[in-house]
């Protein structure tokens, strides 16, 4: 999944767009109503595909416990969702081994609204995009670029894969692009409509850029929380689905001031809405809580 540095974005489940680039007027609105009593609670999972191996079946039962405690109305993926490559086709016996058999739990028996990432684009994108897999497994929804509508939220899914040059220049792995050329008029237009909708959207609550208070992103393994005087953005990473970053990154470079929460571990995140209040918190593969953040205050966000 893309990464702060490579987006604007989410990262791709929350976008989809093909040769002609459509306008965000024009790209597929979902409609997903909060609960009678206006509260939305879901799970934001990303880097997860290894077919339950480096503890993604640990985690995901685990996911299934809070989803359950807190009665989820659906999930979140944040892309990386098929290692190493993505997927070869629609029978790409992966999907399953990586997904319906390992999302197991009564709760996490929602709707998964789902991106693409980096690792996702090495195989056949078209085939996490295509219907077909709907059809094996009803949760599954993924596209490029596409708006989440909640009532007491509105979410904005953008594909951030393609704003970053180094994959271009990558020689030793083979992205499928079809979908996003011409690369520069496709980030333009993409740029251009994603402000055009937030600017126009009169939600209460956005999650992605203009008076945007929650960036959510995975392709980094662990999970985060960053938060900087000079932004009001809440930036939040959820990509600790299976192989975690533990060993591979030197915690100490990353105590600053900004840096609210850090964790190298597998997990996942929960995020609580009403109209007045948003809790986030973040569990280990265990399950146990590790940091939570809460505001009290009507706040525009975005995915």
């Amino acid at each position: 999944m893309a990464t702060k540095a490579q987006c604007l974005h989410l990262t791709a489940a929350m976008l989809c767009i093909s040769l002609v680039l459509p306008s965000f007027a024009d790209l597929q609105r979902f409609e997903h109503p909060a609960k009678a009593d206006g509260r939305l609670s879901f799970l934001v999972v990303g880097d997860w595909g290894r077919r339950g191996f480096y503890n993604q079946s640990e985690v995901a039962l685990q996911m299934g416990r809070i989803g359950e405690k807190l009665d989820i109305d659906f999930v979140i993926s944040t892309g990386d969702n098929f290692y190493d490559d993505g997927l070869e086709g629609v029978n790409d016996p992966a999907f399953e081994e990586s997904f319906s058999k390992i999302y197991t739990a009564k709760s996490l028996q929602k709707q998964w609204y789902s991106v693409l990432g980096n690792h996702d684009y090495r195989g056949n994108v078209e085939a996490q995009l295509s219907p077909v897999l709907q059809k094996i497994d009803s949760r599954w929804l993924c596209q490029r670029s596409f708006i989440l509508n909640t009532e007491i939220a509105e979410f904005f899914f953008v594909d951030t894969t393609p704003f970053v040059n180094d994959y271009y220049k990558e020689t030793y792995h083979k992205y499928d692009w079809r979908g996003v050329s011409p690369r520069r008029t496709y980030i333009t237009n993409l740029l251009k409509d994603l402000e055009s909708a937030l600017r126009k959207s009169t939600a209460k609550r956005k999650i992605a850029a203009n008076n945007v208070e929650l960036y959510i992103n995975g392709h980094d393994h662990c999970l985060e929380r960053i938060s900087t005087p000079d932004s009001p953005i809440q930036f939040l990473t959820s990509g600790a689905g299976s192989k975690a970053w533990r060993g591979d990154v030197n915690v100490k470079r990353l105590n600053s001031d900004d840096v609210k929460f850090f964790y190298d571990g597998q997990g996942f995140m929960s995020v609580q809405l009403t109209k007045a209040e948003a809790v986030v918190v973040f569990y280990d593969v265990f399950g146990k809580e590790l940091h939570k953040w809460e505001v009290f205050k009507q706040l525009y966000s975005a995915m």
